[in-house]
This record gives structure tokens, sequence and C-alpha cells, in this order.
């Protein structure tokens, strides 16, 4: 873990990321919902469209025809529509709607290839693995479809297609990396929304971002993806960091998410629990005799 970091960035502006990972950073302030990011992942690995009809009707979900990441939707731009109290404006600063009015918040979401991926420890193929670049992907080549790694994930990114039957997500364009060309959303994005590089350069980007940020009167800006907010409960931070205007939230995403194995009994604990449940009874039956 970087034990420095400038700028000032406390502890809470750190993650666990290894030396030499990539990921993105995507700032939420600079999002204007153009989609692009969406449709340069489709044309770059070959997804199919989304929505109804075969994708080509409308989900009716406000602008949002792909609705949610899954296994053929690798980026997702999200429209939040919020409105301010007619009484005051606890929402924040400049990027806040007026009094009583509506404003939309926009964010390009993706897999978050967390430092320590509970999707990577739940597979049972060894088809999820993590890349040299630090990236977590699944290979489909390996996978069974179990769908083991779908409940794992806290942020609900793996999902199992219905195409082939086996579980898909973003790759962080893997195969761009290795010839040295960045992703194809952060290449698209006409804002600089979405940046690639090093965690050690993006993290004090994003803590400069949100010290710009509040100083200009968005009161909520925040990093997501730190030791404190996104990169929770033993996931040590995340490759995938977001500059937010709002409460992580607002964006359908959990604040402290933890690793859902982390909840449960190691499985050889309940295995031990019920063998010798069956033998108790079995020693209760046979003394009834």
């Amino acid at each position: 873990m970087n034990e420095t970091l400038s700028l000032g960035a406390t502890t809470a502006d750190k993650t666990g990321a290894r030396p030499g990972a990539v990921g993105f950073l995507t700032d939420a302030s600079l999002c204007i919902g153009c989609k692009a990011c969406e449709v340069a992942c489709k044309q770059w690995n070959q997804l199919p469209a989304d929505g109804s009809n075969g994708g080509q009707g409308l989900t009716g979900f406000s602008y949002d025809n792909t609705g949610d990441l899954g296994a053929t939707t690798w980026r997702h731009v999200a429209f939040v529509e919020r409105t301010a109290p007619a009484s005051s404006d606890p929402l924040g600063g400049l990027l806040a709607p007026a009094p009583g009015q509506t404003a939309w918040l926009m964010l390009s979401d993706v897999c978050k290839h967390c430092v320590n991926a509970p999707c990577l420890d739940a597979c049972p193929t060894g088809a999820i693995i993590r890349t040299r670049f630090d990236t977590v992907v699944i290979q489909d080549d390996v996978c069974n479809g179990c769908g083991y790694c779908v409940p794992a994930c806290p942020f609900g990114v793996p999902q199992l297609s219905g195409g082939d039957h086996t579980a898909h997500k973003c790759t962080l364009c893997y195969d761009r990396l290795v010839d040295g060309l960045e992703p194809a959303c952060a290449k698209a994005c006409p804002t600089d929304s979405i940046q690639f590089g090093p965690i050690e350069e993006l993290m004090p980007r994003a803590v400069k971002r949100v010290a710009d940020l509040q100083s200009r009167g968005v009161r909520q800006a925040q990093i997501y993806g730190d030791l404190r907010s996104g990169g929770t409960g033993g996931i040590d931070g995340l490759n995938a960091l977001f500059v937010l205007t709002a409460e992580p939230e607002t964006y359908n995403l959990p604040a402290s998410p933890q690793r859902p194995s982390d909840k449960t009994l190691p499985a050889f604990v309940t295995t031990a629990a019920a063998a010798l449940g069956l033998v108790l009874a079995a020693v209760g039956a046979l003394r009834r005799r």
C-alpha cells in the first residue's frame, strides 16, 4: 500500500493497489451522458445491443436504454434524476438543482477490478484470473457457467449470458493493454470523464479533483474506491476509482461494500458441523433400538 500521497491525502485516500496496477478514474462531474463509452465498449468487444426487441426498441427507463451493467453491457452510463427541496438546497453547490427544480447526475459505471476481488475467490474453475496489469478477467473458455461469481460481487457486476450461459464483464480491454493502447471507453470519452493510468497516479489526481470541486461549492464531492468508501470490507480498494458529486447510494453504489464470503462460515466448518450432526443422529438412533 502507498504510505504517502501528494496533496495532503489522508489514510482514507489510499487503496491497497499493488505496484504497477492500472485502472480507471471516472469523474461524474465531467460526464455529459453521451454514452460514447458504451458504444466504444460494445464496438471493440463486439457485444450485442441491449434493450427490447433485440436492442431495437426502448426500455422506458428515462434516457437510459441499457439499464444496468450486464453480460453484454460492460460500461453503463446511469442517469440519476434528483429534485432539490423547495425550501433549501442541501444537495450542495454548483451542480445542485435550484430549489424545487430537477437536474441530472450522470455516471459511467464499470467493473471495479477490486484489489481483493470476491468473484475471483468464488470461482471454482479458475476461470477468473488477475492479469499482469492487476485487472480481473473472466476466461470465457474456462468458465462453466456455475454463476458463483454473480452473488459474490457486492457491486453486481458479473452476469451470466443468455447466449453462451457463461459469465461476462469488463476486461479493462486486456487485448488493447498488451498492445500499449488505452481501453476503448477512455479513448472515446470526449470530456476526459474516464481517465486511464496507473492507480498510483490516478489517486492523487482524484484527491486534487475532489479538493477543487469542494472549493467551488460542491460540498458532497468525494472519492469512491479508497479504504473509506467503496473499497471497504476486505476489498482493500478498487482499481476503478470514481469522483462523485453526491453520496454513493445516489448512484446505486454501496458506500461500504463487504465481501459476501466474510459473512458466512468457512465451508469446512459447515461441512464438519453437518457431518457431526449425522453422526449424532446415527448414535441416537442406535441407542433407541
